[in-house]
């Protein structure tokens, strides 16, 4: 299959830069011709003739007509990005100007590229694997320092590789049920069953393991969506201005001022977190705060960390315990924050111990750095910085989860003492699964999926 889509011979060219006016512009051609058609148009040195990774000076010329003056940069195969040979040429960032040279281009024999073509070229030419594909189009998109940290890894191959030594202990084993098959009416035994037991529980522990950092490579990937609740004049207004440091959200001692949620994000060690401020939790008759206070309820169902506000100057111990009790029963991570120590004495806080509250005065600032430091432990933030390896991607998710059953299936089988010709049939199943993320297993539909959402140019 792959043989088959690599051996189209067509150039294609795209711009490989934003969309936009700039101080430059950089487009890319790539494939068979991309150096002759280029020639075509490039007034300097004869680029056929000059060696690999050297740019030139010249100018495109739409028959006597100048376009722009340039710089050329020539990759020969397969010493590119794509094995194939690639010209970028750098011209002024003027939307008329690309666009000019662009349309010659293609009128010299190039065709527009489709999205992610030249990363889809890359990889049918055995430059990286699929997974390393996708996490080019995830390190373009990474807007924080995990986010970036998370892509370089997976990019390197570092997540491939893990997938890859699974591969190959099973591919082992298979080969040896598959022998056994051949020599069925002998009685002899090339696998082990201990052995491959021992071997499937292993990899299925490694598996799970992946399937288990996903909550983490989400987080990782997407940021954490964080509400801040409570109820009216907790300080839920205060706490997001100070966490962004800017007068964000209108801070009034009059209860229900904000009737709808505020957002923003803020990155907190590479973690992005998109915090959002909600209207105050309480029995109303004002329709438009009633509205909000809805809201507020189906903002906490959808959240990935909560952070409950409580008024240490107005709580009383029961009402908290009660709050406190309502937040578990949502069954999502949450930090019950006490606010307002500022107003508060020793005596009156003694009367919270047991609530394990994270203490804090939201207007002056006061120990804001333990509130941070308890959402980053919340997201497990540690265990990616140990270089264990997180998956990001909800595409090798659910192939793990295809693999760890097929895993299972082998253990009963085992267990039950099944014929060759059924573990055979389950070990394929969890080579397939994990082929799917590496690419060794691959349709033209899923391709085709995985590379349009690229941007054009990559």
């Amino acid at each position: 299959m792959k043989s088959a889509i690599a051996s189209h011979e067509d150039t294609i060219v795209a711009l490989a830069t934003p969309q936009g006016t700039g101080a430059i512009g950089v487009i890319r051609l790539s494939g068979k011709e991309a150096i002759s058609i280029c020639n075509q148009v490039f007034r300097g040195k004869d680029l056929s003739s000059q060696p690999s990774h050297t740019i030139h000076f010249g100018t495109i010329r739409d028959g006597d007509k100048v376009l722009d003056e340039v710089l050329v940069s020539i990759f020969i195969a397969p010493k590119s990005f794509t094995r194939e040979n690639v010209v970028e040429i750098s011209c002024h960032g003027s939307n008329y100007i690309i666009r000019q040279v662009i349309q010659l281009l293609v009128r010299k024999g190039a065709r527009l590229a489709r999205p992610g073509e030249f990363t889809q070229r890359a990889f049918l030419h055995g430059q990286f694997d699929l997974a390393q594909a996708e996490a080019i189009a995830d390190l373009i998109a990474a807007d924080s320092e995990a986010a970036h940290k998370a892509a370089l890894d997976q990019m390197r191959g570092g997540f491939s590789q893990e997938i890859s030594r699974l591969r190959d202990k099973l591919i082992h084993f298979a080969s040896m049920i598959e022998l056994e098959l051949d020599f069925g009416e002998e009685d002899v035994e090339f696998a082990s069953r201990d052995e491959l037991k021992t071997l499937v529980t292993e990899l299925k522990t490694v598996v799970s393991a992946l399937i288990a950092s996903f909550d983490l490579g989400n987080v990782i990937k997407n940021g954490v969506p964080t509400v801040i609740a409570g109820k009216p004049n907790a300080g839920k207004s205060t706490l997001l201005n100070a966490l962004l440091n800017e007068e964000k959200a209108i801070v009034s001692d009059i209860p229900g001022t904000t009737r709808d949620f505020i957002e923003d994000e803020i990155n907190i060690e590479g973690i992005t977190f998109r915090f959002i401020d909600t209207a105050g939790l309480r029995d109303t008759t004002d329709k438009i705060e009633a509205i909000g206070v809805e809201r507020t309820q189906e903002k906490m169902k959808q959240a990935s960390l909560i952070i409950y506000m409580i008024d240490l100057s107005t709580a009383h111990v029961t009402e908290v315990g009660q709050e406190i009790n309502r937040l578990e029963n949502l069954g999502i991570p949450f930090i019950a924050v006490g606010n307002k120590l500022d107003r508060v004495t020793e005596d009156q806080l003694a009367q919270f111990k047991d609530f394990k509250l994270c203490y804090l005065s939201a207007l002056n600032k006061e120990n804001l750095e333990n509130l941070r430091q308890k959402i980053l432990a919340i997201v497990q933030l540690d265990t990616f910085k140990t270089g264990h390896t997180v998956v990001t991607n909800l595409r090798h998710y659910e192939s793990l989860l295809k693999t760890k059953q097929a895993l299972d299936d082998v253990l009963n089988g085992i267990s039950r003492e099944a014929t060759n010709d059924f573990l055979a049939l389950d070990i394929r199943g969890a080579l397939h699964h994990l082929g799917e993320i590496t690419g060794d297993i691959t349709t033209d539909d899923l391709l085709a999926n995985i590379f349009s959402r690229f941007c054009i140019g990559k």
